[in-house]
Order: structure tokens, then sequence, then C-alpha cells
């Protein structure tokens, strides 16, 4: 029998298409049983106008079977079958596509099936595990079948073969195992069936495989059983896929399964978020929020991305590209047959189909979240505590470019209602003539109530934000303002209050300008300004940062990155009605190296309260140790 030769400059084509359009060896099974569907989908349109076929959709399958003694895997179908022309014209010729020409041919019709092929190059992808394939297929009408067998690049030979029924048998020769590549795990049932399920689970033709399972042996008691292997056919792949099934015909037990099966997940999700979308872009979505923080969620190892899916085939495991970061915790689905895919089915080729999804669903999920937050809003609360961290590091992302979408999503603790608050709710509630938003940052709530700065604005019942995470300023400061009511911090900026006690503040800071000349010059470089406070209320003396880089920004930059130390301005604040700045002042005329001291306690004081460490520790024991021996 004579061979042939490929039409396309073989060797170096072929060469191609198993060494670098595929990234994965695995999946080739993916593309093989693709082309099964395809055709199935032929023979099945066919049917819809030729009551000869005698079939429907019912009737089709793909048959999968393994031989381990002669390394085989065989694919079959009974769809619409190949002749001689056709296994030249599609086998022959690497990079001619028979589906594609299909979808031409019909034209608009293709719509009502699902075939796949595009390119024709699937078929070769068999050659990364196989050394020989055989094609053995008879078309639908065709008298005889003919068999069409290739080792390679070498070239392909075609001749007429016997053949049941219509269709197309493919059977792979898999190459000898060597210590790099274990080819042989393919003819696992196993593999397989995880194959089979990872990327075909959704073709809409049963794909079976006959496998053993085992069972108890009758007249066993149940104390003592005896168990016997047998071999039965099963059905691999799901075929309708559950976001494909109206959403009124799918129960919430059955979403939370498919969840947890699907993504690994002992705990069910918190949201279901569902999407039908026709226009520019075609597609189906099925988005969860998770229940649970996964354990990785906040480190490198984590990777974003939902499942993308064409006509039901899985072509990436994580797209990043479909869910913005500032949402990388959803998790699942989406399928279009829409999609420019390159010629390997791993990509896509153009992205312009992929930001317009992209960007209706980031529209959907911070809906579905504002719905949460409204009609639920204990279900959101938890739903914070899981996520919440994520949405402010996307309102710092990018420049701020996603603060006016997030920022109604966000909660923080409120000092007046004892719980997580919105902006929103806290602008609502907002005094007769105050003008910013007040915050205070701090380790935890309770610590940050007991701050010093924060106790004359507790007291006239003003609302504060209190921060406890480290990137809240750092959001706050790229939104600068929300509903034109500037953020300001109670610990370093100015404190609104009334222009009688603003004067009164003034005139006292004149009277006491000595004492604060000496305690700056007493502790010299370590604070840039000694000022009269305007905040203190019970407590001597606190410590400031003003504008820029606050205390708990340089505590958080210093931890993650403590090659480049960053230090914010030290202002310290004396309350000069306290009893402590009396006795200073005293001092300062009775005994000047005493007030030094007393000037360096209320220092290391100011350090302490603002969480700092201290320059010196040991030093400041002795101080305190001394000054209660005089």
């Amino acid at each position: 029998m004579a061979k042939k030769q490929f039409k396309a400059e073989s060797k170096r084509l072929l060469d191609l298409m198993v060494n670098s359009i595929y990234t994965h060896k695995e999946i080739f099974l993916r593309e093989i049983i693709s082309n099964a569907s395809d055709a199935c989908d032929k023979l099945c349109y066919k049917a819809l106008t030729d009551d000869a076929v005698g079939m429907t959709r019912k009737d089709f399958y793909i048959d999968l079977a393994a031989d381990k003694d002669a390394r085989t895997i065989t694919v079959s179908d009974n769809g619409i079958g190949m002749d001689k022309t056709d296994l030249e014209n599609n086998l022959g010729i690497i990079a001619a596509s028979g589906s594609l020409q299909f979808k031409k041919d019909v034209g608009d019709d293709a719509k009502d099936t699902d075939v796949i092929g595009q390119f024709g190059v699937g078929f070769y992808s068999a050659f990364m595990v196989s050394d020989h394939i055989t094609v053995r297929s008879r078309k639908y009408g065709a008298d005889a079948a003919w068999e069409w067998q290739s080792s390679g690049a070498d070239g392909y030979t075609v001749a007429e073969c016997e053949k049941e029924g219509v269709g197309t048998d493919i059977i792979m020769h898999l190459k000898p195992d060597t210590d790099d590549e274990k080819y042989g795990e393919f003819l696992e049932e196993w593999k397989l069936q995880d194959l089979v399920r990872r990327y075909s689970d959704y073709i809409r033709f049963p794909i079976r495989m006959e496998v053993s399972k085992s069972r108890k042996k009758e007249g066993n008691p149940d104390d003592k059983p005896e168990y016997e292997t047998y071999r039965e056919v099963d059905t691999l792949n799901s075929m309708v896929p559950i976001w494909q099934r109206p959403k009124s015909k799918v129960t919430r037990e059955e979403y939370d399964k498919f969840y947890r099966d699907k993504f690994s997940d002992y705990t069910a999700p918190q949201e279901v978020i569902t999407v039908a979308a026709e226009g520019a872009v075609t597609y189906k979505a099925l988005l969860f929020i998770p229940g649970a923080t996964p354990f990785d969620f906040y480190s490198k190892d984590y990777e974003k991305g939902l499942q993308l899916y064409s006509n039901g085939v899985l072509i990436m495991d994580k797209c990043p590209d479909l869910v913005a970061e500032h949402f990388r915790f959803v998790r699942g689905v989406v399928d279009s047959p829409d999609l420019s895919l390159n010629i390997s089915r791993e990509m896509l080729q153009h992205d312009r189909q992929l930001k317009i999804i992209a960007a209706a669903i980031e529209k959907k999920i911070r809906a579905e979240l504002l719905k949460l937050l409204k009609e639920n809003r204990e279900g959101y609360e938890t739903f914070f505590k899981h996520f919440g961290r994520q949405l402010k590091f996307g309102v710092v992302a990018d420049y701020g470019a996603h603060k006016d979408a997030l920022s109604d999503l966000l909660l923080f603790w409120s000092s007046t209602e004892k719980k997580p608050v919105t902006l929103d709710e806290y602008v609502s509630r907002m005094k007769d003539g105050q003008k910013v938003i007040y915050y205070a940052p701090g380790e935890n709530a309770g610590s940050i109530d007991k701050l010093p700065q924060i106790e004359g604005l507790k007291d006239s019942g003003t609302e504060i934000l209190y921060f406890t995470e480290e990137v809240d300023e750092f959001a706050v400061q790229m939104m600068h303002s929300y509903k034109d009511k500037e953020f300001r911090s109670v610990l370093d900026g100015e404190i609104e209050d009334s222009g009688e006690k603003k004067e009164d503040a003034k005139d006292g800071a004149g009277e006491n300008e000595p004492v604060l000349k000496f305690v700056k010059d007493a502790l010299g470089d370590a604070v840039r300004e000694v000022r009269a406070s305007k905040k203190l209320k019970s407590h001597p003396v606190c410590l400031t940062a003003g504008e820029g880089l606050s205390f708990e920004m340089e505590k958080y930059l210093n931890a993650v990155q403590s090659d480049q130390p960053v230090k914010a301005d030290r202002i310290l604040e004396l309350n000069t009605a306290h009893p402590a700045f009396a006795a200073l002042s005293r001092a300062i005329t009775e005994d000047p190296e005493t007030a030094k001291k007393y000037a360096s306690l209320l220092y290391d004081q100011a350090l302490l309260i603002a969480g700092l460490p201290l320059d010196d520790p040991s030093g400041y024991t002795d101080l305190v140790c001394g000054l209660l021996l005089k």
C-alpha cells in the first residue's frame, strides 16, 4: 500500500502541533472527544431534515476504551463518519477543518448545534502521546468503510476496511514510557475518567466506558461480607451543565453540591449568582461567593480566576482576566460560544470578548453585594469578615481607579453604634456643621477606644470610625473624601471645635510657649514639634504624626519592608490644663535637670500610647525608678 505524504509541509508543521501548540499532553483526549462530538452533531443536524436517518439526539454516543496489553486508547462515535475523500481532506491536510466548513455550509442554523472544532489541528494532538494512530470510519449513506493510518510526519495510508455501522473509531497506540514521560498512565481507568470529567464533562452526548466495580457477594452475612469485581458500562459525563438549566429548576442544594465538588471546598457557598447574557457576547455564568476565607487567600500562592468553557468544553481552569482583582474571592464558571479561541483552544486569540464579559461580571457582583448589604445585613457582615479586606485593597489598587465602585461596600466599626457601619450610614448621622469624617486607627476597637486623643469627641457624641486593619488608612487616603466629606484622623488631624475653644487653646499656647520650647530643646531631634493640645481632656500627653504618614502606616510599612525603614513625624502634644504640665512648669524654674527628665518621661509615655517602640526601654525604666526615689 503506497504511503501518501501530508499536503502541508508536514514534518515541520506536525512537529509544531505536537511540541509547541499544546501546553499539556493530557489535552489530547479533550480534542479527540470534541471531534467525536462534532461528528455526532453533524449527523444529528442531518436527522432534523432527513427522516431516513431515523435517529434523535438521544441515540448518539461516544465510547471510550483502553487496552493495557495493546497500549491503545480507542474513542468511538456513531456520528456522520468519513469516506476516503473526507479522510484525505480532513486528516491528510493539517489545519483543514471539516467542522469549520460545516459551520459555513449551514450558516445561521449552526447556532442550534454544538460543533466545536474550527482549526482542524485538534486531531493531531493525539501524536503527543501516540506513536501510531488508526482511524476507521464509515460515512452515513456510504457502502464502504475506510481506514487511515499514520505514525506521524512521514505520511499516512488510506485503505478500504471492514466496519459495521456508521461512525468513526480512533485507535491511539501510546508511546513507550520513559524516565521523563509515563504515557501508560493514560491507560488507567481513573485517569481517563478524571480527564473526561475535567475537560469534557459537558459534552452533550454520553461518553461511555466499561469500568471495574465491586459488590458484595450474594449470601454473605453482613458481619463478614465478601466482595467481587465486575465490569459495567458507565456514562462518565454530566452532559447538561448546571448553569445551562433554568435557575427555577435548580435547588440550592444542587448549587451547593456543585460548588463543593467543583472547587473542593467543604464549606457551602454564601451566595450564588447566575448570569445569562445575550448581545455583543453571549455567555452564561454561575458564580459563587465562598462561605469561608480560603486558607491561602491573602498569600501569593492563591490563584484567582473563573473556569472558562466554550460550548461546554473546558478551555481554562482559572482564567484570571474574567474577574476583577478586588473580587478575586469569587469562584465559578463562564461558558460562551462566542470566544475567539487560539489554535490550541487553551487560550483566547482576542481579548475583546473577554473584556466585555469581565466588565459585565464585575457590575453583577457589585450589584449582588449591594443587594446583600441592603436585604441581609447579618449575611453581609459575615461576608465582610471573610473578604472585606480585599475590597479595601481594591480601593487602593490601580491608583484608586475602583474607589467609587467599592466605597459603598466598605464597613468600619463605629464608636457610637458599636457595630460595623457603612460610610453612607456615617454621613447620614453627621452633626449639623460637621464637615469631616473622623477616624482613629489602632490595633483593635478596644485599644482605640482608650486612646486619649478621642476622648473629647466621644464625650461630645461625635461618631468616630475605628480603623483596625493596616489597609484602612491607605484606602481613605486614596478616596480622600466620601460624598464631599473629607476623611480626617482624630490622632493626627485638627479637630473641629467652636471658635471660643480654639481661641482659648491659642491663648494657652502663647502663655505656655516657654514651657513648650523647653521641652522641644530637651528632646531635640526626637520630635519635630511640641505644642499645646486641642484634643486632650483628662490625659497629659499624646503623640501626633501630622499630615502624610501616620504611625499605623509606619508600623505596617516597616513590617513589610524592614530593609527600608520609614518614620512618621513625631509631634508631642501636651495638655496644658493637666496637673502634670503644672509640675513640669514648676520644675523648669526650680530644677531644670529634673524638668528634662519629666520631658523625656512624657515623650516615652506618648510613644507607648501610640504603640510605638521606645528608643531606650532600659533607660525608660531607670528614669521612672529614679524619679520615684526623689
